[in-house]
């Protein structure tokens, strides 16, 4: 049974996306030359004979070495979140979310997943809308089991998910929940994001959804985030942690490691992913991108207010911060 109370205010369900997805223009993630949209099942690349092929629903772009260089961070990533207690059996999980956590496991989590999306939804989501009124194209980085696409695709947006995780608990596996036999919301890519299978300039706005601080370098992942998209488009990161100082973030990293170890038996530090984000970061992000980024500061309750005027009596590190940025690419 499917939860009513999820669809409130939602526009009717779009065509199958079939279409938006053979309009979708392919680049090689393994040598970059253009590989032109998806006639079937598959494409292959002319220039390397690397083939993006649909396996299980989820089209598989990502090159075998690409593969196993993420392997270990994947196989522990999934280890981690199955303790986690993340996915489950019912698509009524799926359909409710991020609004609720229908397991209990992380409703925390999902609580700030849900007023940042509100707030996205209700500050930044016109402005994207409002350059596309037949519907924007949408690429949702770290898509994970595809809430957000869901959503996107409900307003009658064209999204695409993309993510390194395909499983069917907490990976693009999972965003048959969202799908019905006649319809499919939204096409799914396993790609990472500093190669992304996509021609440039198609895209109105690209989501970093709680997915930024994966990367490894910044500049380069917004490098070809902005390559995707078309002038003018917009640059969103979601629910990164901020730190008004990097000894903050450092220490943070520190704790982490040894919760892990003691928890889960490693540190899941394989891939060396940034994590966090400061106002210095962000400043020279802007100069070297030539970005001016926007501050949109949900609010998540007094608790979570609280927490840096608590953290300061008790003599421990700042906690972090979840804004909601933005760019808006120009040329």
């Amino acid at each position: 049974m499917r939860t009513n109370a999820t669809l409130v205010n939602e526009s009717p369900l779009p065509p199958s996306t079939r279409a938006a997805t053979l309009r979708v223009q392919l680049q090689c993630p393994a040598c970059s030359q253009p590989i032109g949209r998806i006639t079937d099942e598959r494409v292959a690349c002319a220039s390397c004979a690397f083939t993006i092929s649909n396996v299980d629903g989820i089209y598989r772009a990502l090159p075998p070495d690409r593969k196993r260089h993420f392997s270990r961070f994947m196989a522990e990533y999934q280890a981690v979140r199955e303790q986690e207690g993340r996915g489950s059996s019912s698509s009524d999980y799926y359909l409710a979310l991020p609004f609720r956590d229908l397991t209990g496991h992380n409703r925390w989590q999902w609580a700030i997943r849900a007023r940042t999306y509100a707030h996205f939804e209700q500050h930044l989501l016109p402005g994207i809308a409002a350059l596309n009124p037949n519907g924007a194209d949408i690429l949702d980085v770290g898509a994970g089991n595809g809430w957000l696409s869901y959503r996107l695709a409900r307003k009658g947006h064209r999204p695409v998910a993309v993510d390194l995780a395909d499983n069917r608990s907490d990976g693009l596996g999972a965003a048959h929940h969202y799908f019905s036999e006649a319809i499919e919301l939204f096409p799914c890519f396993q790609a990472e994001m500093d190669h992304l299978p996509f021609a440039d300039r198609q895209f109105d706005a690209v989501i970093f959804n709680a997915s930024f601080h994966y990367s490894t370098d910044y500049e380069v992942t917004l490098r070809e985030a902005a390559r995707c998209l078309r002038r003018p488009g917009y640059l969103v990161i979601a629910d990164t942690p901020l730190y008004r100082r990097a000894a903050s973030g450092e220490q943070m990293l520190a704790e982490r490691k040894e919760c892990f170890r003691q928890r889960f038996g490693f540190s899941s530090d394989s891939l060396p992913s940034r994590e966090y984000l400061t106002p210095e970061i962000l400043s020279s992000l802007s100069q070297r991108l030539s970005l001016n980024w926007h501050v949109e500061k949900p609010w998540y309750g007094l608790g979570w207010a609280l927490r840096p005027l608590k953290a300061w009596m008790r003599r421990k590190r700042e906690p972090s911060k979840f804004y909601l940025l933005w760019a808006r690419v120009e040329r």
